[in-house]
């Protein structure tokens, strides 16, 4: 690989890592004051020990020999020390850190919605757990070669078309987060009004940052394929954004008479979740058309969380599991010549369809076993006092913000 090739992939890992500190004041600037630092040590604690377990073992789980294998074998090549003596580990290094940002930004999603009441310790241990047993065997499923990559082949049909992650990444991410929610229960105060923003700027600052960083998310993986989609993907990420921006907005004047600017970065990153998976293989209008469906449609969706009574804190699962799912299910109806209305069949509607459910089973249940043992033998969730005094000095002995009175 020459030089430039390896710049850009250097480059897009760098891209995508950052997304998970924009995430952190994403979600951060979303909570209260009192546990701004939990919410953010959620996401570095990812980047730490996902980044970790990744080079150990994780990275080979990520690949298997047959669609019927659970996941690659950890140990095949622990640590990685065969591919360091290889003659290409110049060049495969990149390609195991770039994989690395997106298994952390995957673990790092799923805290959004146990904000406020989940005790460290426990979010990192089912941290670990998850992405062993959630994350690295389902990208070997999506992209590692196994049932999900190849049941198009197995089924006489087209392949399933999942470009950067809308099973692996955002389905996975939202499923999990569902199950935790359940887990966990109700924070005390669970009433609509009851938790806002402490601070807005690093709400939008936090989507900023993803949205600049998911053109390593989206644009990134061309870099093995000699950049030929790379002008269509870089303008489907901005296209199907800025739609869902004006579709969410929409929704929320309709809805509750006034457009908000936590609308508006949520709307960006539901649009972002959608055209994940089909940035490669929409036109630009049908992209724009996807952009603003899943605005409004995770606009909607977040609206669940108070009628069926699961206490996802900053709406992860109708924003990432919503946009995921209608991403993936998007390309069975537009997909370029394989979709429903543009020359094809329902064949690859009907792949899109059992990878994204089969993966939303398999994350929901994989994580509920999870969270449930942890809960049940070190505890998940702090005390109702720890909750009402505020997890950051009770967990990480912190404050976010120093508040000093002057003497007159």
């Amino acid at each position: 690989m020459d030089a430039g090739s390896m710049a850009f992939g250097i480059v897009a890992t760098a891209l995508v890592l950052f997304m998970t500190p924009g995430l952190a004041f994403f979600y951060g600037g979303l909570v209260r004051a009192k546990s701004v630092i939990s919410m953010m040590m959620m996401s570095f604690g990812a980047i730490g020990l996902v980044g970790t377990l990744w080079i150990l073992y994780g990275y080979n789980m990520s690949a298997v020999d047959s669609p019927l294998d659970f996941s690659g074998n950890p140990f095949s090549d622990f640590g990685l020390a065969a591919m360091a003596a290889g003659e290409s580990a110049n060049t495969d290094f990149i390609g195991v850190a770039y994989g690395s940002t997106f298994a952390i930004i995957t673990i790092a999603l799923i805290s959004g919605a146990i904000a406020d009441r989940a005790k460290f310790g426990a979010w990192m241990l089912f941290a670990g757990a998850f992405a062993t047993l959630g994350y690295f065997p389902i990208a070997a499923w999506v992209w590692g070669g196994g049932w999900a990559y190849s049941l198009g082949e197995l089924l006489g049909l087209p392949a399933v078309i999942d470009y950067a992650g809308g099973t692996a990444v955002h389905i996975n991410a939202g499923a999990a987060a569902l199950a935790l929610t359940i887990v966990l229960g109700k924070r005390l105060d669970f009433t609509k009004g009851a938790h806002k923003p402490h601070n807005v700027p690093f709400v939008i600052l936090g989507a900023s940052i993803l949205w600049f960083g998911w053109f390593g998310f989206n644009v990134g993986a061309e870099w093995l394929n000699g950049l030929e989609g790379a002008g269509l993907i870089t303008l489907n990420t901005v296209g199907a954004t800025a739609a869902a921006i004006c579709a969410w907005l929409l929704v929320e004047k309709l809805k509750d008479g006034k457009p908000t600017s936590v609308g508006a970065a949520s709307g960006a990153v539901a649009g972002l979740v959608a055209i994940t998976p089909a940035c490669a293989n929409l036109t630009p209008g049908w992209a724009l058309l996807l952009g603003a469906l899943s605005g409004a449609l995770c606009a909607l969706a977040i609206e669940l969380k108070w009628r069926l009574g699961f206490d996802d804190s900053l709406d992860v699962v109708g924003i990432h599991l919503v946009g995921g799912m209608l991403g993936t299910i998007y390309l069975g109806f537009f997909a370029n010549d394989t979709g429903l209305f543009l020359g094809g069949g329902i064949g690859q509607l009907l792949v899109q369809l059992i990878a994204s459910v089969g993966v939303m089973i398999y994350a929901f249940v994989a994580a509920f076993v999870i969270g449930f043992a942890i809960e049940k033998t070190i505890g998940f969730r702090v005390t109702s006092e720890d909750e009402l005094a505020g997890v950051d000095r009770v967990v990480h002995g912190e404050d976010a913000y120093e508040y000093e009175l002057e003497r007159v």
